[in-house]
């Protein structure tokens, strides 16, 4: 399977990601997996006529394509021609490329939450008027329409995440190449179930503190992030906490809330980042599946229930009280 990959409107920063996979050696990975670089703007070293002459191909059927990978934002404005970003050297609007190579491409990746809803790209004003491939938001549509299907007959994949951990990306590739990856594969929002079925709750070692409702009040504290410092882990699709960070580390587990960035419209919340919104001292965003009643009863029994040790913990930086020695045998 060869791929091109393009970037947008965007920082990079998903192409850095994956600088940081569990490999020292990122292109014998894709070489095992059978997957042909044929370009990256970072990561190759081919340039100026010598690019322009393979995507000219590639937009011409000459060059088979079998996955285009886009990072960034799709930028239509002014007025929708797109000449907010010209690909150099080519006087053609990015948005051109990527409509006429998406036509040609089996598949279809957006790689990163700005290429699958627009993302930070999009937030405020929009004076760029950025858009994800096939969605704005929660939105079907974005730059090649609801409607629009690769050659394999799927939607574009998108791969959401600010960034995408590097095996996300890596890991849908590699079943795009061994033919593994259908619709069914796919969530509602078509990000690869593998790891959008998990939610960032999942595995987070703060849950004690989250079964007590024993909650940080400042970033340093280890107690649950949900209640005053606005994580949203219990609602969001990914599994973070499941598939850690350069192998050892997450969001929550750095000590920062998750804010939903797999999620449409995660870059404007409503509120502050690291503040939980709440109406009448109970938070906004529940926990997934929870109905509301259930969560204030839950709640209320669990903080009566919290044990000192996890109290006194979750307003501290370190363990103030280490567990209790127990017998853990029957005899």
């Amino acid at each position: 399977m060869n791929l091109l990959w393009l970037q947008a409107g965007g920082c990079g920063g998903c192409s850095m990601s994956l600088l940081c996979a569990d490999t020292p050696d990122w292109h014998g990975q894709l070489r095992a997996a059978d997957i042909e670089l044929l370009w990256h703007p970072s990561l190759s070293l081919a340039s100026g006529a010598e690019v322009l002459e393979l995507l000219q191909r590639c937009a011409d059927g000459r060059q088979p394509l079998d996955a285009l990978c886009i990072e960034g934002a799709l930028l239509r404005g002014p007025h929708g021609t797109g000449r907010f970003h010209v690909l150099a050297g080519t006087g053609v609007p990015m948005i051109d490329w990527v409509r006429r190579l998406a036509a040609r491409a089996r598949h279809v990746l957006a790689v990163g939450s700005c290429a699958a809803w627009g993302g930070v790209t999009a937030a405020g004003e929009n004076p760029t008027d950025a858009c994800g491939l096939q969605y704005e938001d929660e939105r079907p549509g974005g730059l090649l329409g609801a409607e629009f299907r690769s050659a394999s007959g799927l939607p574009v994949i998108n791969i959401a995440g600010c960034p995408t951990h590097p095996n996300w990306v890596l890991d849908t590739l590699a079943a795009l190449a061994a033919d593994s990856l259908a619709a069914a594969d796919l969530d509602a929002l078509a990000r690869p179930r593998f790891y959008a079925d998990q939610l960032v709750h999942h595995g987070c070692t703060r849950n004690e503190y989250y079964e007590f409702k024993a909650s940080a009040v400042k970033p340093s504290d280890l107690g649950c992030l949900m209640e005053h410092m606005g994580c949203k882990g219990t609602q969001v699709h990914a599994d973070c906490n499941i598939r850690l960070w350069n192998g050892e580390g997450s969001c929550t587990r750095g000590g920062y809330a998750c804010i939903a960035c797999t999620e449409p419209g995660f870059q404007e919340p409503g509120h502050a980042f690291a503040q939980t919104p709440k109406v009448a001292g109970i938070p906004i965003g529940l926990p997934t599946d929870m109905p509301k009643a259930w969560f204030i009863a839950l709640a209320a029994l669990s903080k009566s229930a919290t044990p000192k040790r996890v109290r006194d913990n979750a307003e501290a930086d370190h363990l103030l009280q280490k567990p209790a020695l127990r017998r853990t045998r029957l005899k």
